[in-house]
């Protein structure tokens, strides 16, 4: 049983505290005592009593109800703040509420009509909005902050007085409509751009970290009088006009279908060379065998031709072929599906020519992702040998075929970077990371380790890689440029190659003849002999990079995969052609050319490639002082426009790469570059929240400011051109919809005007036409990009989960169904037809990959 403290006794004995007075009285004298509320003399004199004993006991529990007393009062002073604070917030309501019914009498000077707007106050919600993106709140950005709309009204208020919003009087009320809504909430991240969004693991590229929304998303409302379609995302009503004919015969109950066409992956462009390694293999089929994103890519070059493997999930970080050389092994990090489902890191073993899955591996049992493995070689490959990413990097030895675990042990605390099977003994593996070299000797089950002796020789930083003579000998690349060769089951150095390298040695190759080839950070590829004699150097253009990975070719030519993202084709000789590169940073500019088979992508690399979707090879790439966020296409197709990061946007010649023109317009990202269908101007939607209007000339070659069209709360996300090129729809960050007359920058708030424009594109994500392509319990960012087929049948989207969706147009009715397809392994930042719907293009943030679907 609990003793009764000592304040609760002397409360029982009939001593009066300030718990008993009345909240009147309290309050009366709260500010007066505000003074002695903070005053610790007492407390001190009494830590300092040394009279203080158990025989003073009584002393102690007077001094105790005293101290009671004054917490009660301070108790009494923050209830008095709260009073005062409520009472703000309610005037301020009331303020509110009072101008709104002004600005609906007549409009003011500074932003006529605004507020008669319609679609104003369904995407305000009556919040006060800060002008600039700096403080704005946007919705996207790290995806963690949730702050009620209250927090915004009274932003100026203290951190302190968050207790308010539990307060009667902390919901903020619509300022310009008669309808309740109930408070919102909304993501803060500081005005962050959206493309600041990364995963919360620590392995993978995929912005699957997003959790799905646990709450049940409010149903959307038709209003048949006022012919409009009000959805909520994250509880926030957008209200959307539909056309007068569609009015009486529109039904919010009805079902969609599903679109009669397919998509089917036709061709990926890219690499993940720079951060992986070990991931480039010729098959004897012919084809090329590595991976980007979640897709294992097996490339024919002779017979350009791709097939795919698309069992993964999220991004593979590593792969292995069997010494059959038909079956392959990969592994991918773990992920978190569209639900909020943590997925699992594991291995698949799959059959290369059928692209069937064999075997799934270690589903519970790896940590966050896997880095390395290999197959046996001398047992006739029965075994894998497989480290993940965990803290202990543990190192599994697995009966693939029998999906069984042998042996397991704790690698390493630092980082692995390979793992191989010794080529007659499948009792002994060696693996090599941060300051490590061990030889692993499996024995009854349990693996025992030999560390690698360097003895008088100078201990790397890091062992990179490591291969295998023909007689057995094991041969290490490290950070210091050296090769060192460890004799046959020995734990130490037999021959030493100082200096092979000028730096690090990232790849080392033993080639049927012999011949080991080593790459190195340095560009340099170098061939020696069986003595270890130096035969050849060659190097790698700084174009492509240092050399990540070596592979042997066909005949004589081996593959180079290097950590700008190319794969390369050449000899020992030297005479290098890339089969495939890809950009090297986060990807979010699409355009597709208006009159060609081409695609132009831009990213955070400062890169621009220019694609023929026909050849799958660049055109041109060109390397900006920027990096780029956006691209348009002039409808001449004669000149590009590209959005970067900065505020600076320059115009590019299409088919010489020239320069043409440069302007600078803020300092903010500017997200979209977008042309009027005539091609007389150019809108550029920026995260300043304003949309600059070019007048354009000369099939795109001269430009000259119109203004700019100022109403956002929040930065431009989309906008869109009328088929007669007189007006503007554009979608901001806090969800709002407004229409504009380009040519004056005005804004366009009459409802009648703006529901029956009919639209030359359909890229907002918010509208009554596309409405239907948001997910249950979406938050509003969750899809970044849309695009309509020009047949206006199809409308494809692209989401921060990793997936490319096919719906039908218009999409009109709620959570229409549609076709998922899976192959990015981050958000997917844009989507776009080719000129003629053939193909849709799309591309992959973080992963960096660009995916070309065949529509069918």
């Amino acid at each position: 049983m609990e003793r009764e403290p000592p304040w609760r006794a002397s409360e029982s004995n009939g001593e009066k505290t300030g718990g008993e007075r009345s909240a009147s009285a309290r309050m009366e004298d709260g500010f007066s005592s505000y003074s002695s509320l903070y005053d610790t003399s007492s407390l001190l004199q009494f830590c300092n009593d040394d009279s203080a004993s158990a025989a003073s006991s009584m002393e102690v529990t007077d001094r105790i109800a005293s101290l009671e007393q004054r917490v009660q009062m301070q108790e009494d002073e923050i209830q008095l703040l709260k009073s005062a604070l409520a009472d703000v917030v309610r005037r301020l309501n009331i303020s509110e509420e009072q101008q709104a019914m002004l600005s609906r009498k007549g409009p003011t000077k500074a932003r006529p009509m605004i507020a008669a707007l319609p679609l104003r106050p369904t995407v305000n919600n009556g919040n006060v909005l800060p002008k600039k993106s700096g403080t704005l709140p946007s919705p996207s950005g790290s995806k963690k902050d949730i702050n009620s709309p209250a927090t915004k009204s009274v932003s100026s208020l203290s951190s302190s007085s968050k207790f308010l919003l539990r307060s009667p009087y902390s919901t903020v009320k619509r300022t310009s409509s008669s309808e309740q809504v109930g408070p919102t909430s909304r993501k803060d991240s500081g005005g962050d751009a959206k493309s600041n969004r990364t995963r919360t693991g620590s392995t993978g590229s995929n912005s699957s970290g997003k959790r799905a929304s646990e709450s049940k998303q409010r149903e959307p409302v038709f209003s048949a009088d006022e012919g409009y379609v009000k959805m909520y995302l994250k509880g926030r009503p957008i209200t959307m006009y539909m056309p007068k004919e569609l009015v009486d015969t529109y039904c919010l109950e009805a079902k969609a279908d599903l679109p009669a066409k397919k998509l089917k992956l036709d061709w990926v462009y890219g690499y993940r060379g720079r951060d992986c390694r070990s991931n480039l293999y010729l098959l004897p089929t012919g084809e090329t065998v590595y991976f980007i994103a979640s897709v294992v890519v097996l490339y024919n070059v002779d017979e350009q031709l791709q097939r795919h493997y698309t069992g993964h999930t999220d991004d593979i970080k590593c792969l292995a072929v069997h010494p059959d050389k038909i079956t392959i092994a990969t592994g991918q990090v773990a992920g978190t599906s569209s639900d909020g489902k943590q997925l699992a890191p594991h291995v698949r073993v799959w059959d290369s020519v059928s692209l069937n899955t064999l075997h799934v591996l270690g589903t519970g049992f790896f940590d966050r992702a896997l880095v390395c493995l290999s197959f046996s070689k001398s047992n006739g490959g029965s075994w894998l040998c497989v480290v993940d990413d965990s803290n202990d990097h543990v190192l599994s030895v697995w009966d693939w075929q029998k999906e069984e675990r042998l042996a397991e042990v704790k690698c390493s605390n630092e980082s692995v970077f390979a793992t191989d099977f010794h080529p007659t003994d499948a009792n002994i593996i060696v693996t090599c990371g941060k300051s490590h070299l061990y030889f692993w000797s499996l024995e009854k089950g349990s693996l025992v380790k030999k560390q690698g002796l360097f003895e008088k020789q100078e201990k790397p930083k890091f062992v990179l890689c490591v291969t295998f003579s023909e007689n057995g000998d094991a041969i290490t690349g490290d950070s210091s440029g050296n090769i060192l060769v460890w004799g046959k089951g020995s734990n130490r150095i037999s021959l030493a190659i100082q200096g092979a390298h000028e730096s690090s040695v990232f790849a080392l190759c033993m080639l049927r003849n012999g011949t080991l080839v080593s790459g190195g950070k340095d560009r340099k590829l170098i061939s020696w002999d069986g003595n270890y004699q130096r035969i050849q150097t060659v190097e790698v253009p700084e174009l492509y990079g240092p050399i990540r990975t070596v592979a042997e070719g066909k005949g004589e030519t081996v593959l180079i995969g290097t950590t700008k993202n190319y794969v390369l084709q050449g000899s020992l000789d030297g005479d290098f052609t890339p089969i495939t590169q890809g950009h090297t940073d986060e990807l979010w500019g699409l355009a597709v050319h208006p009159l060609k088979h081409q695609f132009l992508t831009c990213g955070h690399d400062k890169l621009v490639c220019l694609w023929d979707s026909d050849a799958h090879q660049p055109v041109w790439t060109k390397t900006l002082e920027d990096a780029a966020q956006s691209a348009g296409f002039h409808p001449s197709g004669a000149t590009v426009a590209i959005g970067t990061q900065t505020g600076r946007w320059l115009v590019l010649d299409t088919e010489t790469k020239d320069l043409v023109t440069v302007h600078t317009d803020g300092n903010e990202q500017l997200s979209v570059m977008r042309f009027a269908p005539d091609g007389n101007f150019l809108a550029i939607g920026s995260h300043d929240n304003y949309i600059y209007i070019y007048a354009v000339a000369e099939n795109g070659k001269k430009y000259s400011r119109v203004g700019k069209c100022s109403g956002h709360s929040s930065f431009i996300t989309h906008l869109d051109w009328s088929v007669d090129s007189q007006y503007l729809v554009s979608n901001s960050g806090d969800y709002e919809i407004l229409y504009w007359i380009p040519s004056v920058c005005k804004q366009v708030v009459s409802v009648e005007t703006t529901r029956d424009i009919p639209w030359a594109s359909f890229t907002c994500t918010l509208g009554f036409h596309v409405f239907g392509l948001w997910p249950d319990g979406s938050d509003g960012t969750d899809i970044n990009a849309v695009c309509r087929s020009s047949e206006k049948r199809l409308l494809a989207t692209g989401d921060d989960f990793g997936k490319v969706h096919l719906f039908s147009f218009p999409c009109s009715q709620s959570r229409a169904p549609s076709h998922v397809y899976g192959g990015h392994s981050s958000h997917v930042t844009n989507v776009n037809f080719l000129l003629d719907d053939s193909h849709l293009v799309s591309t992959g943030g973080k992963d960096m990959s660009v995916m070309q679907w065949r529509v069918v």
